[in-house]
């Protein structure tokens, strides 16, 4: 074959471009494309490929609503029954890729906010250069069939007729392009404002906002993914995922993403507030631990507030006991309240106690009860008491009466 010896329709390299286009598209064509873009959830369906086996990895969805995806490497088990390679989740997947290739764009984000300015200006532009031409060519067939109507003789009332009627005709036709000309350059100064190029420029230079716009769906973040990557060759090491980016480009990079432990999902708690809830567990009830919970600004998994629900269900889950009445008294310990009482003194007094360091005390996190040993309260040389009694007691006068400070 000669390539080029014939003029065709289209050059050698678009047919060749067309040709890849085509078999990139086409799915069912074994593991060396991509396929076609498909629905759901999952951005890099088409694009992972197992390193352990070669082959390309597949897409399963679950969940009640069936958006929760996964990828997993089923090949080996289909063609020759063996185990599956490896399975990870997609939703840490998914998010590092993007933040790799968000991070790679960037820098070219406000050159295609311009290109997008140019390209609507010029799109803006063609528009009213053909309306403008449509107008001069309803303007020359009116002004010809205007002379046409002076040239004929009036006393041909038919023909005279007929002439008027298709100067009319003109007419109507020049006024209806004038009015889509005026519509088109009305709407060219209501589309494109000040505001709204700037609202453009800084979409541009900020790829993440416009990543995560509501306007922004997955087939579009799945074509802007195909566009600059190639391929994604994934492996999964111990409890981590390491995967390596193929550009269009020819280059490569490196990613490594924590895989979930067996148990763990995206609703996790976080592990600040697990071990909190199980410190304060065993001192509050599970009302006041929702209310201390919500007080901090801590949340569920899910990110909603805490109840007394809530916190038995994660107690229950978790295997953390509930709060017994006389369970610190047990464990020698005492409340704020309780100290006072003991030392014969005000709470505040007991509070500078502590901060002086006078009385060891503890406290899980803000605004949770101290916990205070009642060893340090029963000292036999009675330093504890001695220093109560330095620091202002409470007073024998019956009409003085206490502060009671919520």
């Amino acid at each position: 074959m000669i390539v080029e010896h014939h003029e065709g329709y289209i050059d050698w390299d678009a047919y060749e471009h067309n040709q890849r286009v085509i078999a990139d598209n086409t799915n069912m064509r074994g593991a060396a494309v991509r396929g076609a873009l498909r629905r759901g959830d999952a951005l890099l369906a088409g694009l992972l490929r197992c390193a352990h086996c070669g082959r390309k990895l597949h897409v399963a969805y679950s969940g009640s609503d069936g958006t929760v995806s996964r990828y997993h490497c089923r090949g080996a088990a289909i063609n020759h029954g063996s185990g599956a390679c490896i399975s990870f989740g997609s939703l840490r997947v998914d998010r590092a890729v993007a933040d790799e290739v968000l991070a790679v764009l960037r820098p070219v984000g406000i050159k295609a906010a311009l290109r997008a300015i140019e390209q609507h200006a010029d799109d803006d532009h063609a528009k009213r250069r053909q309306l403008e031409l449509a107008l001069e060519q309803a303007r020359f067939e009116a002004a010809r069939a205007h002379r046409q109507f002076d040239a004929v003789d009036p006393d041909n009332r038919l023909v005279a007729g007929e002439l008027e009627r298709r100067w009319n005709e003109r007419l109507a036709r020049v006024a209806q392009r004038q009015a889509e000309l005026d519509a088109l350059q009305a709407q060219q100064v209501s589309t494109m404002t000040t505001q709204r190029r700037e609202a453009l420029l800084a979409l541009g230079g900020d790829l993440q906002r416009a990543w995560e716009h509501p306007a922004a769906g997955n087939e579009s973040r799945k074509r802007i993914l195909r566009a600059v990557i190639r391929e994604i060759v994934a492996r999964v090491a111990d409890a981590r995922i390491e995967l390596i980016i193929h550009w269009q480009g020819g280059d490569h990079t490196e990613l490594s993403v924590a895989k979930n432990r067996t148990g763990q999902h995206r609703w996790t708690t976080d592990i600040e507030v697990q071990a909190l809830i199980s410190q304060l567990a065993r001192q509050l009830k599970d009302s006041s631990i929702a209310s201390l919970l919500n007080r901090l600004g801590h949340r569920t998994g899910k990110e909603l507030s805490w109840t007394e629900t809530r916190v038995r269900a994660f107690r229950s889950t978790h295997g953390i006991d509930v709060y017994k009445e006389g369970e610190r008294e047990q464990r020698g310990e005492l409340t704020l309240e309780q100290a006072a009482v003991l030392l014969g003194t005000s709470k505040m007094t007991v509070l500078r106690m502590i901060s002086t360091g006078a009385i060891s005390a503890s406290q899980a996190c803000k605004s949770a009860p101290w916990v205070i040993k009642r060893s340090d309260l029963q000292r036999a040389d009675g330093r504890v008491a001695g220093q109560a009694a330095g620091f202002s007691p409470l007073p024998n006068d019956p009409k003085q009466i206490s502060l009671q400070l919520q």
